[in-house]
């Protein structure tokens, strides 16, 4: 006998560890799909703001005049930063690329001096892009302004795309959590059929048959969700030391918010799924409880 309640304790145990565990899981991957949607923003300004465009000058451009041009575009509210390439270092890095000394081949270097300018995200769009270039074609040092068209174009398409995709997928994994956490629970109390039966044939109310549950329950979620909010925390700490420039969680009451609502939606669901699982055995017939 005294196996048996041994036995029977260790598999209560197995079996309340595994809940808390896939419960934490599934709570992990909807906090990761969180902290994507948080910095979905951030990655399609990362890109868009490595998206530049280079102002080509004239040959006989005097050191002064470059200067003057390139203080203005830094104060110009499009521009995140410049960078002033002269004839001498743009030929050393073509000639680094087609490893190939083509001035010695030629007898002279053909590149001209170039600002690479890069836009803030805002204005990283064809539309705004065509705007600056008209803008900045009434400067007499500027011989041509060069950007990727197509590039930007489909930079810009495909960042929209994503966004809804992953506004899709945020919700397909929102279900699929919710159902993963309901089996895992219904599993749970599955186990547990014949005493819920046994207690409403000696009279015991539906509420205090339940109450046992809903508190188990609560304690899962709660501790599902911290389990999952630690594991988040130590993504958000790799991710900051690996990935700084692409993605950032500087937003502290942000984070906050999500761990919030990890618990709560740990607790939430944990309730929900055991309230309709033990109201099933309350319900159901003895005969098919077997």
């Amino acid at each position: 006998m005294a196996q048996s309640n041994k036995a029977s304790k260790r598999r209560l145990r197995t079996s309340y560890f595994s809940s808390v565990i896939s419960i934490s899981l599934v709570l992990f991957m909807l906090g990761l799909m969180g902290l994507l949607v948080l910095n979905a923003k951030q990655l399609s300004n990362y890109v868009k703001e490595n998206i530049g465009l280079s102002v080509v000058l004239k040959d006989n451009v005097k050191e002064v005049e470059i200067r003057r041009l390139q203080k203005f575009l830094d104060a110009s509210s499009f521009v995140k930063s410049t960078k002033f390439i002269d004839k001498e270092t743009a030929a050393k890095e073509l000639q680094k690329d087609l490893g190939e000394d083509f001035v010695s081949f030629l007898g002279y270097n053909p590149l001209l001096a170039t600002i690479d300018v890069k836009l803030y995200a805002d204005y990283a769009n064809p539309e705004s892009i065509a705007k600056i270039e008209k803008k900045l074609a009434k400067y007499d040092e500027i011989q041509e302004i060069y950007y990727q068209k197509s590039l930007v174009h489909l930079v810009n398409e495909n960042v929209k795309k994503i966004s809804l995709i992953l506004l899709a997928f945020s919700g397909l994994l929102f279900l699929i959590s919710v159902t993963l956490i309901n089996n895992t629970i219904r599993l749970s109390i599955y186990s547990h059929r014949m005493l819920i039966k046994t207690m409403q044939l000696v009279g015991a109310t539906r509420g205090f048959i339940r109450r046992p549950f809903m508190g188990r329950s609560f304690w899962h979620g709660v501790l599902g969700a911290i389990i999952a909010n630690l594991l988040l925390t130590g993504v958000i700490y790799l991710s900051q030391r690996e990935l700084r420039d692409v993605i950032a969680f500087e937003n502290v009451e942000v984070l906050g918010l999500l761990f919030i609502m990890i618990v709560l939606i740990g607790i939430v669901i944990t309730w929900i799924s055991t309230f309709l699982a033990v109201n099933k055995f309350l319900r159901i017939d003895t005969r098919h409880l077997y």
